[in-house]
């Protein structure tokens, strides 16, 4: 008779566990509950109970059980540190395996895939390394599960070379680890392997699903190859994925990025559900285009209809507008901020202020701006902005005054002493761009490598100045200077402040002619149908003399040119640009 009412109770007990759910306080009324019947002893209970308490943010809580138990066993641990690591407390996940090994538990591969994945989280390379090896000794190094967690775990702490190699020792490669080395490339900047990767597992027949769709994607943004990204988006469509958030922004992102941002608008203007990741998405892909008006148009359309704007939604409208010389409604942009959201301002949200007074000449209000930045210091990119503005408007007197402030903030950043060298020379004080030079020289700084990359037949060719490399350059050369004589008949005048003031006069002539740009828009030319848009992604800002030059260029070529430069997109069409010349 006592053993039945035992069971009666256990059985209530357990079904007002999972009424509960995860929820704190009725966890604990039930957990209460357990201890009065007597069920507290029973291990599948509290396994159950520490579970929900964890699901439920209760780290504090779930410690506290875990104490209070004396009989653990491995079903207890497994949960344990699933749990943690499923509901982001990675920590408490590493310090409950410490304890499983000190209990003499011996760990599944489930704890492994686990624990490793807390360590990618916390990006511990250390202690992962030690689990790594963990794993091999008790016999899992050959498991699926844990090689797929190894792989994620390597690449997001940024060892590529040891996932590659656990990659490349599956025998056989489930999509999961296919899919975290892909996005394990695109995270660290690798797009063109990530997606030499992609093709690898498109040709093996593996499905692809929406994780591969994701990373692809954002490859596809970072190269600028939009065919295969319009390739991905037709493949979502016809094999019926679920145009969810996290896929309709990556796809925002892509075509914006790649210079198409009306079908951009197009996707945005398809998705149900829009959260405030995808209005910012669009609101960014607007601003990087120059389109400063239809950015604003959209944040108010944002405010009226969507969800509440955030820091990063107001870093798009600022800098949209910095680009776009809209000073009104920027300043009203900011001003609501605070005013009508409670976000206290960044130094990002100054940054872009500072650069969009600048950009308007408003050179005195940006620079008293920076100064009366009394609660926060300056970052280098104020005064970088402030730099380029100066420059842009030949104010050289203020532009050397800020200068002094940049390398004194960075002095080991090169970018600052090639910039300054170039506000120098075009003030015509020689003697300071050489001493600028020497400075470069004696400190061992060197210009960054600058690169331009083109898509042709869902191909990514790159380009740097004066490459020699690619298989077609005698053909690729012979036409560029073709399309120099003609653009020179045509008006064309070489920018010579455009190239670092060390070089030679006939160094510069040769390094204005062979821009990486220039040589990746004439392969463009000569590969692709005639009308076909050319479009290139640029590392660095892309230079006075090639923004001449392509303006000429699209003329005689009769071209459309999309040019994506490290600060914004140009759009050259019949001799003209996008950006009216204000960038």
């Amino acid at each position: 008779m006592e053993a039945k009412q035992l069971q009666f109770h256990s059985r209530t007990a357990y079904e007002a566990l999972l009424r509960a759910g995860p929820r704190l306080k009725p966890l604990q009324q039930v957990h209460a509950h357990f201890i009065v019947s007597g069920s507290h002893h029973s291990l599948q209970f509290i396994t159950k109970l520490i579970t929900f308490a964890c699901t439920a943010g209760s780290i504090t809580y779930t410690r506290q059980l875990f104490l209070s138990i004396t009989n653990r066993d491995s079903f207890l641990f497994s949960s344990l540190i699933t749990s943690c690591s499923k509901f982001h407390f990675p920590l408490d996940s590493i310090l409950f395996y410490r304890r499983m090994l000190s209990s003499s538990i011996s760990p599944s591969n489930y704890i492994f895939t686990a624990v490793i994945k807390s360590c990618a989280e916390l990006s511990a390379l250390r202690i992962g390394k030690i689990v790594h090896c963990h794993a091999l000794v008790r016999g899992f190094g050959l498991d699926s599960f844990v090689k797929s967690a190894l792989i994620s775990f390597y690449a997001k702490c940024g060892d590529l070379g040891i996932a590659r190699m656990v990659f490349d020792e599956m025998a056989e490669r489930t999509v999961v680890a296919w899919n975290s080395m892909i996005s394990g490339y695109e995270r660290n900047g690798f797009a063109e392997e990530a997606i030499g990767l992609f093709y690898q597992m498109k040709d093996l027949g593996v499905e692809l699903d929406l994780a591969t769709m994701v990373s692809v994607l954002s490859a596809c943004s970072q190269l600028g190859a939009l065919d295969l990204g319009c390739w991905v988006h037709d493949h979502i469509i016809e094999n019926g994925f679920d145009m969810n958030v996290v896929l309709g922004t990556s796809l925002i992102n892509m075509y914006a990025r790649c210079g198409s941002v009306g079908k951009a608008r197009e996707v945005f203007d398809s998705m149900n559900d829009r959260n405030v990741v995808a209005w910012t998405a669009m609101i960014s892909g607007y601003g990087m285009h120059g389109y400063g008006r239809e950015a604003v148009e959209l944040f108010h359309k944002m405010r009226a209809q969507g969800p509440p704007p955030n820091d990063v939604t107001f870093v798009a409208v600022l800098s949209s507008c910095a680009h776009a010389g809209l000073v009104k409604e920027g300043q009203q942009a900011f001003a609501s901020m605070r005013l009508h959201y409670g976000l206290s301002p960044g130094m990002e949200h100054h940054v872009c202020m500072v650069d969009m007074l600048g950009r308007a000449g408003l050179l005195s209000e940006a620079f008293q701006y920076i100064k009366q930045l009394n609660h926060v210091k300056p970052a280098p990119a104020a005064w970088t902005a402030m730099l380029g503005a100066c420059k842009m408007h030949k104010n050289f007197d203020l532009g050397v005054q800020v200068a002094e402030y940049l390398l004194a903030a960075e002095p080991e950043n090169p970018g600052h002493y090639v910039l300054l060298s170039n506000v120098y020379a075009l003030a015509g004080r020689m003697d300071r761009v050489e001493m600028v030079r020497n400075m470069m020289i004696s400190k061992g700084l060197k210009k960054s490598f600058g690169f331009s990359t083109i898509e042709v037949n869902q191909k990514t060719h790159l380009f740097s100045m004066g490459d020699k490399s690619h298989p077609e350059t005698i053909a690729i050369y012979q036409y560029l200077d073709e399309l120099i004589h003609r653009i020179s008949e045509a008006g064309y005048v070489p920018v010579p402040e455009s190239v670092m003031h060390e070089l030679e006069e006939e160094e510069r002539e040769y390094a204005l002619r062979y821009h990486s740009e220039k040589l990746a828009i004439a392969f463009g030319i000569l590969k692709t149908n005639p009308r076909t848009t050319i479009r290139i992604v640029k590392n660095l800002r892309m230079c006075e003399d090639c923004h001449s030059a392509i303006k000429f260029i699209s003329v005689i070529a009769n071209r459309e040119i999309v040019v994506r430069d490290k600060l914004r997109f140009h759009h050259f069409k019949d001799g003209s640009c996008s950006c009216v010349d204000y960038w």
